[in-house]
């Protein structure tokens, strides 16, 4: 968001990212991919940082392939390093790190999990106490529970799940 006089001035490209999410939510996952990547074409691999942080954030959700879902969590990272230390860059990597940890769970690598999901803990302490920065805390707890389990066990359960099914 940008500030004019004194007013927040929306992000129009966030804005339209966020319609297609919702589109994504309404069940439609092949037409939220389509369109997200068309953003992605559209911005380029030059965009900015929080652009392609986030669509590529979102792109990840709309695949089925665990193995492209990590390239596109991957890529949502690399952007979030490269927009800095904003604070609204920090509140991102939590959940970044712990989509990460997801994708690693279903490739069964798990150390490489346990790695982020650590990660996503040390980076928690940027989300504010609101119920967005409570459900990633918690999101990040049932990971730590899930890792500790022992190697293997009950990983299908977030197969082919979505950020938000898995409760993140």
């Amino acid at each position: 968001m940008a500030e004019r006089q004194g007013q927040t001035v929306p992000d129009a490209l966030l804005t339209r990212i966020g319609q297609v999410v919702m589109l994504h939510h309404g069940g439609d996952r092949e037409e939220a991919r389509r369109r997200l990547l068309d953003l992605w074409t559209e911005i380029g691999a030059n965009g900015a940082p929080l652009h392609r942080c986030t669509l590529a954030h979102y792109l990840a959700d709309t695949h089925d392939d665990p193995s492209d879902e990590l390239a596109w969590d991957l890529r949502a990272l690399t952007a979030a390093e490269e927009h800095g230390g904003s604070v609204e860059v920090r509140a991102l990597y939590p959940s970044l790190h712990l989509n990460l940890a997801a994708d690693y769970v279903k490739l069964g690598r798990a150390e490489a999990a346990r790695t982020h999901v650590r990660r996503a803990r040390r980076a928690a302490v940027a989300l504010r106490d609101d119920s967005y920065g409570d459900g990633v805390r918690a999101a990040i707890s049932r990971m730590e529970l899930r890792l500790g389990e022992g190697e293997g066990e009950g990983e299908g359960e977030w197969e082919g799940r979505s950020e938000w099914e898995r409760g993140w």
